[in-house]
């Protein structure tokens, strides 16, 4: 079983980076277009790259002062000596993901561009192969990075199942370190650019979206992609390794063997080919409505989706066997709520619907309507989720025998993760599209093009805002799943380490160190929200400044016969958003190091339920409120409510504003907040077993 495990993750990994290969050598056959989008693609690729470079750069110093601590403790042997190498490792691999979607985007959003000269579909054929190219690279290099672990621990070092997933786990900080970074940084940059752009361009200034005479155009169009590409992938690689890694190790404890762990492995390497299946039913036809295009994408994730759910059954039953062939149905409940919140996702921040069309109407009353009405859009929209994510728990608990073995339960669980990301390679593909089909958008508007193909580019981006609220939705699900697994992983790794059983004897809800760990906890994404928004606002200031001095001090510029100084606002989004990410990244690392030496383990699980609760609300709230918002300027945009240019206008553009740190910095870096914690509490719980006070 060993043998054949480490090939058919093998298989799964290599069949997805090469589907990533050749989807990347063909979009690159497709014809940039004229020279100016040439030039105009250029710059954005020049800014993203310069960006990550300097990014990376601060990256390094971090994992260098990481890896010395962790070295460190593994010498007074409170680690396994694995655990230094399998941190670097998970943050090389989530950073070279992130690399790899940003590099494939910036190469193809000219190309989109051009694409959409002949048809709607073939620029929706270019954008969604950018995005494939991102998705697979995703799930390949997960794969990749778990069979190449596995190999050595088992083959190499010869480590039995538990000592394998226990040295796993930790590669899974390293990713998530590597991901905050990422989220928060990326998120940072295109928001502050965002501001900037919008505020005084559209706002202030009165001319287009895009208008090659605001400043901050380019450096938007960068932001697109160091945070929606870049940042989004090594997010979601740290999410699906995550689930992965935490369903190996609760199937080891509850089953003791390699057949508990094969099962997430083996189906991940399935997903991966009904992901490339799904792939090739995406397509749709010229003059297709919101609806008609978001059929299209869902046609090839439900595809993958329900070929799945079908190989699932007799795969668990060869794994498990008979007696336990219902832990299939935790698979199910989690491949189902992914749908499903995706689905309520939609509803709530697509302007096909309700919600998003009557906050577009509130617009006529002002700016302060529609920013009460998109907190108020995005408050409601966490109820669905949270019911469907609680019935999915209770579903995966009882159903994988949880009512006689806790432990199956919790496999169970970490099963549901695992099945909802299980086709990640086109979820989130739909999803890495949608940025490809942003700057497709402004290279039609700075090279002036045609005014259908900034039509039709205008069509993939508003379903690209639509596909990226579904996605954030979907990646905030498997994240609330997959904490939950993790803190279940937690509490076993304390019962490895001697005097830990007696250190969590009491879970008690009043126990004061575990109340005392549950009100940090839900406290934790608030302040963590807070540092990331702040960080936004003081970037998005300086731009602000920057493009009115632009605007004021340019002779000609506004007539057009003057060039903007588009490297300067790309540099100072730069500057501040490197700045800027390391109190956030330090905080989440920091805070379960210190809850644990002073409250002890108890202490820290308290925390997590805490963090893992308010978290997953907070993280819904603020992604679904900003696409809302997103979407209603995009609705006004459209031609109805008085369209581009009036007062209503205005106000959603102020909406959208206030909605773009909510949706694309704070909250998607809130899910990986939560798992970071249940990754810094593994890692070092020797040290708190040993160290508490409490």
């Amino acid at each position: 079983m060993d043998k054949l495990l480490v090939i058919l993750t093998s298989v799964g990994a290599l069949a997805a980076i090469l589907f990533a290969i050749i989807t990347a050598r063909r979009v690159m056959k497709f014809p940039e277009g004229s020279d100016v989008m040439k030039k105009i693609s250029g710059s954005i690729r020049e800014g993203a790259a310069a960006y990550l470079k300097r990014q990376y750069m601060i990256v390094l110093i971090f994992f260098g002062v990481m890896f010395i601590a962790l070295s460190a403790m593994a010498a007074f042997k409170l680690l396994t000596p694995y655990v230094p190498f399998a941190f670097i490792t998970g943050g090389f691999f989530s950073a070279l993901s992130g690399f790899i979607g940003m590099k494939i985007a910036t190469l193809s959003n000219a190309r989109t561009a051009n694409a959409c000269k002949e048809s709607l579909n073939k620029g929706l054929r270019v954008a969604f192969s950018a995005g494939s190219v991102m998705g697979f690279t995703v799930v390949g290099l997960g794969l990749l990075d778990i069979s190449i672990w596995f190999f050595l621990l088992k083959f190499v070092f010869g480590l039995e199942a538990a000592e394998i997933t226990s040295a796993m786990l930790t590669f899974g900080m390293g990713a998530s370190s590597m991901a905050l970074f990422a989220r928060v940084g990326g998120g940072i940059f295109t928001k502050a650019a965002d501001v900037g752009a919008d505020l005084v361009g559209k706002v202030e200034a009165g001319i287009p979206e895009d208008d090659p005479r605001n400043p901050a155009v380019i450096a938007d169009n960068v932001g697109d992609n160091v945070g929606d590409v870049a940042g989004m992938g090594a997010d979601l690689y740290e999410s699906y390794v995550g689930s992965i890694i935490s369903s190996c190790a609760l199937g080891v404890a509850a089953f003791h063997s390699l057949e508990a762990m094969a099962l997430p492995l083996i189906l991940s390497a399935l997903g991966v080919i009904c992901s490339i299946f799904g792939t090739f039913l995406v397509r749709t036809k010229e003059g297709a409505s919101q609806k008609q295009l978001l059929r299209s994408l869902s046609r090839g994730t439900n595809f993958s989706a329900i070929v799945i759910a079908i190989a699932a059954l007799p795969l668990v039953y060869f794994i498990l066997g008979n007696n336990n062939w219902t832990v299939y149905f935790a698979i199910l409940a989690g491949l189902i709520a992914g749908v499903l919140i995706g689905q309520a996702t939609e509803y709530f921040t697509s302007d096909s619907y309700k919600p998003t069309k009557n906050l577009a109407s509130t617009s006529e009353t002002g700016t302060a309507t529609i920013i009460i009405g998109g907190l108020s859009v995005g408050m409601l929209s966490t109820l669905l989720p949270v019911v469907i994510v609680a019935v999915c728990i209770l579903v995966s608990y009882f159903v994988s025998g949880g009512m006689s073995n806790p432990q199956m339960g919790l496999y169970g669980i970490s099963l549901a993760a695992v099945g909802m990301l299980s086709t990640l390679g086109i979820t989130l593909a739909t999803d890495a599209y949608g940025p490809v089909a942003d700057n497709a958008g402004g290279i039609a508007q700075m090279a002036e093009l045609p005014a259908e193909v900034r039509e039709r580019t205008d069509a993939l981006d508003s379903l690209g805002n639509t596909t990226a609220a579904t996605g954030k939705g979907f990646a905030i699900g498997s994240a609330a799943l997959t904490a939950l697994a993790l803190m279940a992983s937690y509490i076993d790794k304390i019962h490895t380490i001697d005097g830990g059983a007696e250190k969590i004897a009491n879970l008690n809800i009043t126990n004061p160190t575990v109340l005392v760990g549950l009100f940090i906890g839900v406290c934790l994404p608030f302040v963590f929200a807070a540092l990331t928004m702040n960080s936004v606002g003081r970037a998005a200031q300086s731009v602000v400044k920057e493009v009115r001095r632009q605007f004021r001090e340019i002779t000609g510029l506004m007539a057009g016969t003057a060039d903007a100084d588009y490297a300067r606002c790309v540099d100072l989004c730069t500057k501040a958003s490197l700045r800027e990410m390391v109190l956030p990244t330090i905080v989440a690392v920091a805070v379960p190091i210190i809850i644990g030496i002073i409250l002890g383990p108890t202490g820290v699980i308290g925390m997590l339920a805490g963090a893992t609760a308010s978290g997953f609300l907070m993280a819904i709230f603020m992604s679904n409120s900003g696409g809302a918002w997103d979407n209603a300027k995009k609705y006004i945009e459209s031609g109805v409510l008085g369209g581009k240019g009036s007062e209503n206008h205005k106000a959603a553009v102020v909406g959208d504003t206030v909605g773009d740190p909510f949706k694309d910095t704070a909250g998607p870096a809130i899910n990986i907040l939560i798992k970071l914690l249940s990754m810094v509490s593994i890692v070092f719980a020797a040290l708190v077993v040993n160290f508490s006070i409490l």
